[in-house]
């Protein structure tokens, strides 16, 4: 008897059974995606957790890495006894007098902007894809000639070395990547296509950046009134707080995008919506299920970041030299290597559930498998991001020069006294934040792109077969040797 198919449970979203065919696949009961690949692969899967190299599986609903989730609210409770204990005695002034009015304006207005430009360029990168991917390689290397010239200029010899070989390796660098471009563009747009389709997403990313502001005025507090009454004997842990919570937050947006792009991936009815089922779920899944795996990757680049920070300030002491620099050196390189490895984890976390370290092996595991090793190192859509950042940025910084020429006195409650370069380095400070938050997610879901693309290239023929062919024709341009790779 043909038993009934069952529509593919990604992170954050049961979807009913029976709602669409798909003869490219089957499914268990407890909404797993399996692959036909024969029989034995099947039993192969069903029989609990295992990686197969090539797609993940749901995992059942339980706490992953609960320790470190009760760690991160135990050290929360820890900062509130402090702050409660020691914040009596921290005094931020009282009313000086001085109107704020223009700030909250100048602030309001460009973040208003800034929005508004940021949801303007997605339909414009859709659009362009291509002229934007290039025109940010195109950006990146004029910048490091920019910097190079700037240093001849001011004779920094140092300045001048690093942004000429900069510029020399980013010529390199454009030469060898000219042809994947249509790839990144093609990614680019289907990503931009799945956030335009779940913008919710952007709201959750606006409501965490609000939750980092309050946390870090609640952190100045504390840390303060600590740092006074006890010295600076606890600025290793308060520093090792405010990165930690900071990395949550980020972690958190990340992979409740990467639930709904799954959700958007293989059932789109379920994630086609402002605010959708697969958005609300994929963010209850992110803070009850997979909270405490995204405290244990936030620890470890937190924990280095606290390091590279407490470096720094014995760099600023003028002890250990050259030492110091090497060290630095050292652990920025640990940094990005533990924030790459997240990057890729975190799609794990957010599609199927797994724990942290069993995210991170089996993403890797993934793209070994399919020898896409060095696809997954391009960065050529996180450039783009970027570069529509500072733009943003610099537009929203003139909007900020408008308003202090216009009102002399707009910045009068920062004791500032040339308002029209107060208005535009906080136009341009609010403009890049607010945009780089929207990018952000966009730059989550494309890895979350990439990662289903690898694994389940077949759903999306089906359920997105515009989009699917446009990455398909770009992948055999692009990789023409790993056409059998999908």
């Amino acid at each position: 008897m043909r038993q009934q198919q069952k529509i593919p449970l990604v992170q954050g979203y049961a979807v009913e059974s029976g709602r669409v065919e798909n003869n490219n696949a089957s499914y268990q009961s407890q909404g797993a995606y399996v692959p036909n690949q024969g029989g034995a692969q099947q039993n192969n899967q069903a029989d609990g957790g295992n990686f197969n190299g090539s797609k993940g599986e749901q995992q059942p609903k339980k706490f992953q890495d609960a320790v470190w989730a009760v760690a991160f609210v135990a050290h929360l409770a820890v900062m509130a006894v402090v702050m409660v204990t020691m914040g009596s005695s921290y005094s931020a002034g009282g009313d000086n007098g001085y109107n704020y009015r223009g700030i909250v304006w100048s602030v309001s207005t460009c973040g208003l902007v800034a929005v508004g430009l940021s949801s303007l360029a997605l339909g414009y990168m859709m659009k362009f894809a291509d002229g934007f991917v290039k025109t940010a390689l195109i950006f990146s290397v004029g910048c490091s000639l920019a910097i190079g010239i700037l240093g001849a200029m001011t004779g920094q010899i140092m300045l001048c070395v690093v942004g000429f070989l900069s510029f020399a390796i980013g010529i390199c660098y454009t030469y060898a990547v000219w042809s994947r471009i249509p790839f990144a563009a093609s990614n680019l747009r289907t990503g931009l296509a799945a956030v335009k389709g779940n913008m919710g997403m952007v709201v959750i990313a606006y409501l965490f950046l609000v939750l980092a502001l309050g946390w870090t005025i609640w952190w100045s507090v504390t840390a303060g009134a600590a740092l006074r009454s006890v010295g600076q004997a606890t600025l290793f842990f308060f520093l090792l707080s405010y990165y930690w919570v900071h990395q949550v937050f980020q972690n958190t947006v990340h992979v409740t995008t990467a639930g709904v792009i799954g959700t958007w991936w293989f059932v789109p009815l379920e994630a086609s919506g402002f605010w959708s089922s697969a958005i609300q779920d994929s963010l209850v899944r992110a803070t009850t299920f997979s909270f405490g795996s995204i405290c244990f990757g936030s620890f470890l680049v937190a924990l280095v970041q606290t390091l590279r920070a407490m470096n720094r300030i014995a760099r600023e002491n003028e002890n250990g030299g050259i030492v110091v620099c090497i060290i630095d050196c050292i652990l920025g390189c640990v940094e990005s290597i533990v924030e790459y490895l997240n990057k890729w984890a975190y799609v794990y976390v957010g599609l199927y559930g797994y724990s942290y370290l069993e995210a991170g092996s089996n993403a890797i595991t993934l793209f070994q498998n399919k020898g896409w090793s060095t696809i997954i190192t391009d960065d050529l859509a996180n450039n783009v991001l970027f570069m529509v950042s500072i733009a943003i940025g610099l537009i929203t910084g003139l909007v900020g020069l408008i308003i202090g020429k216009a009102d002399e006195n707009a910045f009068e409650g920062i004791g500032v006294e040339d308002s029209g370069l107060a208005g535009f380095i906080l136009g341009f400070l609010v403009g890049n934040l607010f945009s780089t938050i929207m990018m952000s997610v966009v730059a989550s879901a494309i890895n979350t792109v990439i990662v289903l693309f690898a694994e389940a290239p077949a759903e999306f023929q089906t359920n997105h077969p515009e989009l699917s062919n446009d990455m398909r024709a770009a992948w055999s341009q692009a990789w023409p040797s790993e056409c059998g790779n999908l």
